[in-house]
């Protein structure tokens, strides 16, 4: 299986690559420009082309995640400017050659949460009008902090359905999201996959954020806790990470990093929770 963590860009998307080997991981995410902005980045081709032969080699997967202002609900006149971020977050994971990148489904503040929807299905086919790469957009579901959209299967199946270019689009589960919006319940992950095979979610999971959660189930908010420290518990996260629908995407964690200032305990941790299942 393909686990790992989300790791910094200090060194570039090489060094990201390097890092995410040195501490024992087949898998990372990374983000392909600044976090906290909506400015885009010039590609540098030597990096991207370099971190992409690096993964071949190793045999390593990667996602990338665009910036949190990026909103694809947002309204016409803020479009523009997420199809052109999105775009260029595109073009760099691609050039680094990774599965994907993870994009927040859209906060939408107006009265009718249908136009949400539709502003997120335009955003979606401008965004991949002309796009021919292999990297794909993978939106992830929310918690319910702060946003209504994008906390069910359901969403996320006919957002997909409804756009020009589905075969563009596939999905990142969120595991602290999907136990905070009420989505999972921790200990039912069978019940939880059959569903996901009923309404076509789980044939399209290219990725999955592994995330312990610090608040209750149906809590609403995103507060991860690395695992085991938390209430989806050790347990119920092996149960999950048996599903034959994991075992070639990319795994990663947003958690806290251990005592040295890595995440190469919790992968081990992840990955013997994996071999003694």
């Amino acid at each position: 299986m393909f686990i790992g963590a989300h790791v910094s860009t200090r060194g570039g998307y090489l060094g990201a690559a390097k890092t995410a080997l040195s501490i024992g991981a087949n898998a990372f995410q990374y983000f392909p420009m600044n976090p906290r902005s909506l400015s885009t980045k010039l590609v540098n081709q030597r990096d991207t082309n370099a971190c992409a032969q690096f993964c071949q080699e190793h045999g390593i997967l990667s996602i990338g995640h665009a910036p949190y202002p990026l909103n694809p609900a947002a309204e016409v006149g803020e479009r523009e400017q997420m199809v052109k971020l999105l775009r260029n977050g595109l073009e760099i994971t691609d050039a680094c050659g990774s599965v994907g990148l993870v994009v927040h489904f859209g906060k939408y503040i107006g009265k009718d949460p249908l136009q949400g929807y539709k502003n997120i299905i335009q955003c979606l086919n401008s965004t991949t009008q002309g796009y021919e790469g292999s990297s794909l957009i993978l939106l992830e579901n929310q918690a319910g902090e702060g946003a209504q959209l994008g906390l069910t299967m359901e969403e996320m199946v006919q957002v997909r359905k409804l756009s020009e270019a589905p075969e563009k689009i596939g999905f990142c589960l969120d595991t602290c999201h999907a136990f905070a919006s009420g989505l999972w319940q921790g200990h039912n992950w069978l019940e939880l996959e059959t569903k996901g095979k009923q309404l076509d979610y789980l044939p399209h999971l290219k990725a999955v954020h592994l995330n312990d959660s610090v608040h209750p189930y149906g809590s609403r908010r995103d507060r991860h806790a690395n695992i085991g420290a938390g209430y989806i518990g050790l347990e119920n996260l092996q149960k999950m990470l048996a599903s034959s629908f994991l075992k070639q995407i990319p795994i990663v964690l947003e958690t806290g990093s251990g005592r040295d200032g890595t995440h190469a305990q919790e992968i081990a941790l992840v990955k013997s929770l994996v071999t003694s299942t």
